[in-house]
């Protein structure tokens, strides 16, 4: 006799969310038997739903996801809304870009697939440190059939091409932001995607606010006349991003609530 097929109140009496039920229902099938029965006991064990799936909807894209690099998120969702926000402002035909601290590649990613939509020329550089980050950003541009789309191993700037010096029209930045102290107190499933892309050190006396620092003060050299900053956040960190900016020679400077009504995007201009 066949065995009766599983349900989402199955899964929501084993400790499950019900919205996450039906994406491991939709995702292994209620008759699949052991698969499904592994993939609920990793997310009772608390393994973030994204890790197990194996991939996760950003956008456009379905990027593969796994604990190499960081899970995509709804602010940089948001991030890259703004990013084309600004460059549709110019008009331009052709942009080239660089998004630090890449992971799964979504941001940029995201940026290179919506842009070409329209018929726009892209080139993108996707740096991050992890070398296991950038092998997974690639998996996710040949996944979707990219072109023209570089990989470098770099803390940020640090070791990019100086033949990129004063030429892109666009940065964007999702670094890690958290301070130590405050990811102490955060939810434990954290611990399951990599440390050194969600804890930065103290920055300019503000916690968590390292790399932003040195990313803000360093992006104006790579930056073209008309180039832009467009840097993901942590909500305590509006003043000193703006102050950063200024003080790095942005001509302006804004910053953005994400749709929770907190501070969370800096756009920093040349021009």
């Amino acid at each position: 006799m066949d065995a009766k097929p599983v349900t989402a109140a199955d899964l929501v009496a084993a400790g499950i969310e019900r919205h996450e039920a039906r994406w491991l229902l939709e995702e292994y099938g209620p008759n699949e038997g052991l698969e499904l029965s592994r993939a609920i006991a990793r997310r009772v064990a608390g393994e973030p739903l994204q890790y197990i799936l194996g991939h996760w909807p950003f956008r456009d894209l379905d990027l593969l996801v796994d604990p190499r690099a960081l899970i995509p998120r709804p602010e940089s969702e948001e991030l890259v809304t703004r990013a084309l926000g600004e460059l549709q402002r110019q008009h331009l035909t052709q942009v080239k870009m660089m998004d630090l601290g890449c992971g799964t590649g979504a941001i940029g990613l995201a940026l290179v697939q919506e842009l070409g939509s329209q018929g726009i020329k892209t080139e993108l550089v996707s740096v991050d440190l992890s070398g296991e980050a950038l092998a997974l950003a690639r998996e996710n541009r040949d996944r979707h059939h990219l072109a023209n789309v570089a990989f470098v191993q770099s803390s940020w700037f640090e070791s990019v091409d100086q033949k990129h010096l004063g030429t892109f029209d666009l940065i964007t930045a999702n670094p890690p932001y958290v301070g130590e102290v405050e990811f102490a107190t955060l939810d434990p499933i954290l611990r399951y995607e990599p440390l050194l892309a969600i804890v930065s050190p103290t920055g300019n006396e503000v916690p968590g606010f390292k790399d932003l620092a040195e990313i803000i003060a360093e992006a104006p050299k790579w930056l073209s006349a008309n180039g832009v900053l467009v840097c993901e956040h942590a909500d305590i960190h509006r003043e000193a991003v703006l102050a950063a900016a200024h003080q790095a020679g942005f001509a302006t400077a804004e910053d953005f609530d994400d749709l929770a009504g907190k501070p969370r995007i800096l756009i920093a201009k040349m021009s």
